[in-house]
């Protein structure tokens, strides 16, 4: 299966880092081909500029600046996200991930009367790895919105009836050694079982 793993994290001695390390070593391990994109790393702009909103609609312009990126997500069978939690949201290089290359035309297309067709069913697994500073309860009385966006907005693109996990650590500023290993080894054991 050809995998695109989207990691966000800035610091390559992360916990995160780790996370992301072992899930491509897994799923590489288990004769995945393995699209790495390190947005931090390749230096990816986050940012929609003026043009990019104003060419956002037009599918003639809109892939001009992320190209790449679209080819990329358009080769992907399956999507892996690796990334922290922030303030209880995606990092905003993730966030603008989403935002620059699920775009109309890549990501959906709007008919003449606004309705959407989604264009990414051939993704046929999503998977999200992530950390979140807080404790779980706290995340939930926040309404938990990565969760939500990951298994409600990003699972709305892909296959229909596509798996998705969601595999999160909550409490990092409370986490032990011991516990970090037992993710690790969740998330190990989780890919190692993907098909």
């Amino acid at each position: 299966m050809r995998v695109l793993v989207i990691y966000a994290h800035p610091v390559e001695t992360s916990f995160v880092a780790s996370l992301h390390g072992t899930v491509v070593e897994t799923l590489r391990s288990g004769g995945h081909e393995i699209d790495d994109c390190d947005l931090y790393a390749e230096g990816f702009d986050p940012v929609m500029s003026r043009q990019d909103r104003n060419e956002y609609h037009d599918v003639a312009l809109n892939q001009s600046r992320i190209a790449p990126y679209v080819e990329r997500l358009r080769a992907a069978e399956a999507l892996v996200l690796v990334y922290p939690v922030w303030n209880f949201g995606f990092p905003a290089i993730l966030k603008g991930y989403l935002d620059r290359v699920w775009v109309p035309g890549v990501a959906f297309d709007i008919d003449e009367g606004g309705g959407l067709t989604m264009t990414l069913r051939h993704i046929r697994k999503l998977a999200a790895v992530c950390t979140y500073g807080g404790q779980w309860w706290r995340a939930r009385l926040m309404g938990d919105p990565p969760r939500r966006s990951v298994k409600r907005m990003i699972r709305a693109h892909i296959a229909l009836g596509g798996s998705c996990d969601y595999l999160a650590c909550y409490d990092m500023n409370h986490t032990t050694a011991p516990r970090r290993a037992a993710f690790l080894r969740d998330v190990q054991e989780r890919f190692a079982g993907w098909r």
